[in-house]
This record gives C-alpha cells, sequence and structure tokens, in this order.
C-alpha cells in the first residue's frame, strides 16, 4: 500500500514537474529529484531522473525546434555545457550547504530582479553571453540544478516566451547529452532497481509536457516574464532552506 501511495505521489510530482518545465525551461530536475532521493542515494536519484529528463526535454524541444535561438544557444549553450561539466566535476570536493544557499540566493535576487523589472534593461553582448552560460553552468554543475539559473540567465537576453523556453531547453539537452553516459557507467544497477519508478516518472513527464507546451502559447508575454520570475524566486528559496529541511 505504501508503495502504490508512492508510486503515485512519483506520477503526480512528474506531471507537474513537466508542466512547469513546458513553462519556464526547468522543473523535472528540482521536482523529482528531491522526491525519489527519499528512496535512494541522491546520485541514484539524479541519475533516474537525467532518464524522464531527456526524453520528456527532447519532446518539448521538438515541439519548440523553431523557435530556438541558434545564436544565443551557441554562444550561452556551449559555455553552459562546458561549466556544467567542470562544476559537476567539482562537485564532489566543493559541495557545501554554502554553495546551496548560495545558489539559492542568487536565483532568489535573479527573480526578484525579474519581478522588478531589472532585467528589461540589460543586454547581453557575445562576450557577456559566453560568461554569462559559464557561469550559470558552474553554479549548476556545483549544486546539481542546472535550469533554474540557466533560464535566469536567458531572460537577460530579451527574447520571445517561446524562445527563451526552446533555447533553455536545447541547452538542457545538451547537458544530458554530456551526462547520461556517465550515469549509465556509474549507475548501472542503481538504475536497474529504480526502473519502475523511472517509467512512472517518464510517463507523467509527458503528460505535464504536452500540458504545458499547449498552455504557453495563451499567457502574454508580460504576465509570462512574471510567471517565470515566479518560479525562479521560488526555487531560489526551496535552495536556500533545503540545507535545513
Amino acid at each position: 500500500m505504501q508503495h502504490s501511495v508512492f508510486s503515485a505521489v512519483v506520477f503526480l510530482a512528474a506531471v507537474t514537474g513537466g508542466a512547469i518545465a513546458a513553462l519556464s525551461g526547468f522543473g523535472i530536475g528540482s521536482v523529482l529529484t528531491p522526491l525519489l532521493a527519499t528512496t535512494m542515494s541522491m546520485k541514484a536519484a539524479v541519475a533516474a531522473v537525467s532518464i524522464p529528463h531527456f526524453v520528456a526535454t527532447a519532446v518539448r524541444l521538438w515541439g519548440l525546434r523553431r523557435h530556438v535561438d541558434r545564436r544565443v544557444l551557441l554562444h550561452f549553450g556551449t559555455c553552459s555545457v562546458a561549466g556544467g561539466l567542470v562544476g559537476a566535476l567539482l562537485q564532489a570536493r566543493a559541495n557545501s550547504p554554502v554553495l546551496t544557499v548560495l545558489f539559492g540566493l542568487l536565483l532568489l535576487f535573479a527573480g526578484l530582479s525579474g519581478l522588478a523589472g531589472w532585467l528589461d534593461h540589460m543586454h547581453f553582448r557575445r562576450g557577456t553571453a559566453w560568461a554569462a552560460g559559464a557561469l550559470s553552468g558552474l553554479f549548476g554543475g556545483l549544486v546539481g540544478n542546472q535550469g533554474g539559473i540557466r533560464s535566469a540567465a536567458l531572460m537577460s537576453f530579451q527574447m520571445e516566451k517561446e524562445s527563451l523556453v526552446a533555447t533553455a531547453t536545447a541547452t538542457g539537452i545538451l547537458i544530458d547529452c554530456a551526462r547520461m553516459p556517465v550515469y549509465a557507467v556509474t549507475q548501472t544497477q542503481a538504475l536497474r532497481s529504480a526502473w519502475g519508478y523511472i517509467v512512472l516518472a517518464l510517463a507523467g513527464c509527458l503528460v505535464g509536457t504536452f500540458w504545458g507546451v499547449r498552455y504557453l502559447g495563451r499567457i502574454p508575454a508580460a504576465r509570462y516574464r512574471q510567471l517565470l520570475s515566479l518560479f525562479i524566486c521560488a526555487l531560489g528559496v526551496y535552495m536556500a532552506l533545503k540545507v535545513w529541511l
């Protein structure tokens, strides 16, 4: 009975994460990873979530492929992947509660900046785009969460909502392609043990993704930036407080 209840919770959480990700470009890992980590190690949870994350992200990208800003993806996305890999390699040595809190506060500041309209006055040029991508990837790799700060940084490029989500999604795919082979080798047994939850999470993420992508087009541009900023603020508060949870 307890197993059935937890399975239902995993599915509903995956639907929620998929829908949020369709609107913001992040959310699946933020919602599912801490949930699955209650039944397995954090490393195993990260590896397990990477599978539904990759599939749902690929589906989302296919639906938004025409909106990808290839110039931003080339500059920002490439550096974000490189920074994320460096951060992931440093995570074992540099991981600490201080970094998690710092990351949360950084997200909170970015979200509040979006709500206040400060990001509307920021315009990234090519050199700044490289730096923003690398830093967002580095911080994300260090604390195990890439999406929130990536979307926060992309808000400064003044893109349409579809382009922002599409470009953030394409960047996420690149990162997944780089990290999933590592998980397949290092977490093989854990992935086999968690296959049931992986299938449930995958189904839920797909349901949430289809719903969220349809809803995205109905949100006015100004309201969308406010909604995205609220998502980023919420993730920032969660990351800052998770050390004590």
